[in-house]
């Protein structure tokens, strides 16, 4: 009796995991064009800075840091900001705080919809694994209640079936391959706003607050 109620469940399942592997691909597709539209425009902003560091630590010029806390367009640049209104207010006393507290306060904008990239690209395999296994037990079950129509029948059921697994990889390829990306973007921008904060500690200790 129980079996029966699970088969009964895996005549519509099978086809409800390819559904919800459509939703999740679109919601994917969505997020994956968002995250490229926002994180495309700081990595730039970003990169353009590191190339100003590089110049500012060639050249030994730690004035530097003045011109880059003026690049408001740059995450960079408004932590360098909001480090020397802190110098001038209240010394080199707490820069480093300063720059951990604003970069925790940038962190979710940046990595906003990476957690749920990398839980569709770790999970949409095992879905579309559930839909193949409820569809292979379809087909054997539709063998079982009607022995006439053959070794055709399973064929044609499992090869159905087996639609689930590609398309839970179809899913999860491209959700993995833009969080890997993306993540480097976010690490590199963090990488960079390291390098304006020891940038900042040396100009206050240059200046002497």
């Amino acid at each position: 009796m129980f079996a029966e109620k699970i088969f009964a469940v895996a005549h519509l399942a099978d086809q409800a995991v390819l559904w919800v592997l459509l939703i999740l691909s679109v919601v994917s597709i969505g997020m994956i064009l968002e995250r490229y539209f926002v994180l495309k425009k700081i990595f730039g902003e970003s990169q353009r800075v590191r190339s100003r560091i590089r110049v500012a630590l060639q050249s030994n010029s730690l004035e530097d840091v003045e011109d880059l806390a003026k690049d408001i367009n740059s995450v960079e640049g408004r932590a360098a900001s909001y480090a020397l209104k802190h110098m001038r207010d209240s010394g080199s006393k707490g820069l480093a705080e300063i720059f951990n507290t604003f970069a925790a306060n940038e962190r979710p904008d940046l990595e906003k919809s990476l957690s749920f990239l990398a839980t569709i690209g770790s999970n949409a395999p095992y879905i579309g694994l559930f839909g193949t296994v409820l569809g292979i037990m379809k087909a054997f079950n539709d063998l079982a209640t009607a022995p006439e129509a053959g070794q055709q029948t399973v064929m044609a059921g499992i090869s159905m079936a087996l639609v689930a697994t590609a398309a839970g990889l179809f899913v999860a390829i491209p959700a993995v391959a833009f969080y890997n990306y993306y993540s480097r973007q976010v690490k590199s921008i963090f990488l960079n706003l390291e390098s304006v904060k020891e940038l900042c500690l040396a100009y206050a200790k240059k200046k002497g607050v």
